[in-house]
């Protein structure tokens, strides 16, 4: 599974999860329409929206943003200049701040 290089640039590491629930990194090469969400390992919010796509098979990237400053700066940007998690980029590249699993759905549903 490849992942975006929007905003992030060549040679990023990212946590991929596929719609199995499978994890793994990939670096990123090209473009895709999945969903990203830029994430830290302590996040309570973050866990819950991941284990809510899992569970309505959604498919989703996982951005660590304490582990990518890029990304962090991406977050800042989006938020205000605060490092809010979960951020969620869309497929069409707006974005959204600890976004409901319903607001997600919708979202994607155009």
């Amino acid at each position: 599974m490849a992942a975006s290089t929007d905003n992030l640039g060549a040679g990023h590491r990212v946590n991929v999860r596929n719609r199995c629930g499978g994890l793994g990194v990939f670096d990123y090469v090209t473009a895709t329409s999945d969903l990203i969400m830029y994430s830290t390992t302590w996040c309570g919010y973050c866990r819950r929206l991941k284990t809510q796509l899992d569970q309505a098979g959604i498919g989703y990237q996982v951005v660590d943003i304490e582990q990518d400053p890029a990304a962090a700066e991406f977050v800042g940007s989006v938020n205000g200049g605060t490092h809010v998690e979960p951020t969620v980029k869309f497929p069409d590249a707006t974005t959204a701040t600890n976004p409901s699993l319903a607001t997600v759905q919708a979202r994607l549903a155009g």
